[in-house]
């Protein structure tokens, strides 16, 4: 018995310098990377006006616009997402679809996403919307008008 427990020592004595060996290399820092995720981005919300600034949000705010003002609307998000898309849709007062345009974003914070739309010869007077999309569920609508 005494030499049947004296191997089992001998082996685990030998398994446990093994596994030092294999280890000696290694930092003692080493992490393994964080899991990838998407995280959580929230529409904030949607500003309306006549200009942008550098940060994309909107510098002369009016929810009234003249038919040959280039209309923004600057979308505000918090949060992180490593791969996300906003989505304007502007329409006319019956529902007509005016312009449809989407920008992938991958905010790491507050931010801000400008969307535009301008017609040369003229708006027709009258009442349209913004629907803004995110990641294909819709989160807020302004309404505006034209005159």
């Amino acid at each position: 018995m005494f030499r049947f427990a004296q191997r089992v020592s001998v082996l685990m004595a030998g398994l446990v310098l093994t596994l030092v060996a294999t280890n000696c290399g290694k930092k003692a820092d080493q992490t393994l990377p964080p899991p990838a995720s998407t995280g959580v981005v929230t529409v904030t919300a949607v500003e309306m006006g006549r200009a942008v600034g550098g940060d994309k949000r909107v510098t002369d705010k009016t929810d009234e616009f003249k038919p040959n003002d280039v209309i923004y609307a600057s979308v505000v998000t918090s949060g992180t997402s490593a791969n996300s898309t906003l989505k304007a849709r502007w329409t006319f007062q019956d529902g007509q679809v005016v312009e449809e345009s989407e920008q992938a974003i991958a905010p790491t914070g507050d931010a801000a996403t400008e969307f535009h739309i301008s017609k040369p010869d003229g708006w027709p007077a009258g009442k349209y919307r913004v629907e803004v999309f995110l990641d294909g569920s819709p989160t807020q609508a302004k309404d505006f008008t034209v005159k």
